[in-house]
């Protein structure tokens, strides 16, 4: 009989001592690979952005965002004020004629029922609220058109109140300035399309009816929300 302590291997490797295991002697390199590996990953996927760049992107981002809710709202407007100015537009088409004679006089009534339509179409662009660039000239040109088509009606009224001898040039200024109109309208409403597309929503046309010869820019065919 011996007092020698007889040791035998454990379970893959580990030396059994005293009833205790050790752990393997491999565990220690993969475990420093692992830590190395996850270190890199770290390294690699942590935002290296100084807090000064994360204010700026953080400001991007929501100029993006207000400038896309801006387009959702400035289509709706668009097509409220489009509809507004259709009676105006019709009864300045009936008495203008583009590239004809004037056709009859329209009475001041109905003048002044134009004026109605034009003055609240105008006003509905007063106090536009800030945007980036695309959205801003979106907007100008339509407020641009429906400013000119209520100084174009203003230029008929006083063409209904003059004489004989300046009654002429008073329409052909009205007519002139009817189409300058629906021309800038034409260049807020192609602007509009675009944007639209930009932001996922498919086509929105919001053009003013047009005739030949008056320089506005038209839809393009494409289905509406495509």
């Amino acid at each position: 009989m011996t007092n020698r302590i007889r040791t035998r291997p454990g379970a893959r490797g580990a030396v059994r001592t005293g009833g205790r295991s050790s752990p393997p002697r491999w565990i220690y390199p993969a475990l420093a690979v692992a830590l190395a590996v996850g270190a890199l990953i770290g390294a690699v996927t942590a935002d290296t952005r100084t807090d000064y760049q994360k204010r700026i992107d953080a400001m991007q981002a929501a100029d993006v965002q207000r400038d896309a809710d801006q387009v959702v709202a400035l289509t709706d407007q668009a097509r409220r004020v489009r509809d507004l100015l259709g009676s105006a537009l019709d009864g300045l088409y009936t008495a203008l004629p583009p590239g004809a004679a004037p056709g009859p006089l329209a009475t001041a009534a109905q003048a002044e029922g134009w004026k109605a339509a034009t003055r609240q179409a105008a006003t509905e662009f007063a106090n536009p609220p800030s945007a980036g660039t695309a959205v801003n000239i979106a907007r100008a040109g339509l407020a641009a058109g429906a400013r000119q088509l209520d100084l174009a009606v203003d230029t008929y009224a006083a063409a209904l109140k003059a004489g004989d001898d300046l009654r002429p040039a008073l329409l052909a200024v009205a007519s002139r300035q009817r189409d300058s109109a629906v021309a800038s309208w034409s260049i807020g409403a192609t602007e509009l399309d675009q944007l639209n597309i930009d932001t996922g929503h498919g086509h929105q046309h919001v053009f003013l009816p047009n005739a030949p010869g008056q320089g506005a820019m038209t839809a393009d065919g494409e289905q509406e929300g495509k």
